[in-house]
């Protein structure tokens, strides 16, 4: 019987990580948002949504001395979170919880947390994308919207503490109007395929009650036209050899 799952290599191979082999897997966005947390030593993390754990993983790989938490309503995406934190041996300091954004999060019982990621589904309108095949859909589309996502990773942290997402350039406004009433002190990267190209993601980083003026961060170039896959930087970032910084 051929599995439905494969065991991939991500992060130069610090993680190990088993997902579907149809449905979404985890790629560039999970790597670039784990490259984003820039949690302290001892703070604790959540990450809504975390599907099989790629992001998370890769986040608790290049962070060894924070704790996450994944939050995930589909049962299969979570039991593979599950048997991936076993297999990386993170069982001592990274979970997965049954959960759901469009619900409160105080009904998971969990104190608020120092950090929070998250890369929501890219679509609320089911108009805007052609048929996704039913095991996809999930991750495609933020059935609830792109405020109840907000909304929860608002609830999730502490006073002070940050939210940080990645989702399509295009939703940048919205991003930032529905972060607005309860965070400030905002941070904005720019991805770009190529140079000469505009940003098809943005990074975004808010502070919970953060009043600091927005700052907009050198964009992030993902690919050069000389024949590389990706440029130096992003390769370094991609490897788990450089991380992408706030400041």
């Amino acid at each position: 019987m051929i599995s439905d799952t494969t065991e991939d290599r991500v992060l130069d191979g610090r993680v190990r990580l088993r997902q579907p082999v149809r449905g979404y897997r985890a790629g560039l966005d999970a790597a670039l948002l784990a490259a984003a947390c820039d949690a302290d030593p001892g703070a604790r993390v959540i990450e809504a949504g975390c599907g099989a754990g790629g992001a998370l993983l890769a986040a608790a790989a290049r962070r060894p001395a924070t704790a996450f938490t994944g939050i995930e309503r589909d049962p299969k995406a979570l039991a593979l979170a599950r048997e991936n934190i076993a297999l990386n041996g993170l069982e001592g300091r990274v979970e997965a919880l049954a959960g759901d954004v469009a619900r409160r999060f105080s009904g998971l019982g969990l104190a608020p947390f120092d950090a929070a990621l998250a890369n929501p589904p890219f679509f609320d309108d089911p108009d805007a994308l052609r048929g996704p095949a039913a095991e996809r859909r999930e991750a495609w589309m933020a059935d609830d919207g792109l405020e109840a996502w907000i909304v929860f990773l608002s609830k999730a942290v502490r006073e002070g503490g940050t939210i940080t997402l990645i989702h399509r350039a295009d939703r940048l406004a919205d991003i930032l109007r529905l972060l607005a009433p309860k965070a400030g002190s905002f941070r904005v990267r720019p991805v770009l395929p190529f140079a000469d190209q505009p940003a098809k993601r943005v990074l975004v980083r808010g502070v919970k009650t953060g009043k600091a003026p927005l700052l907009l961060l050198p964009p992030l170039i993902l690919h050069d036209r000389r024949g590389g896959k990706h440029t130096p930087q992003a390769e370094a970032v991609l490897r788990g050899e450089a991380a992408l910084a706030w400041s």
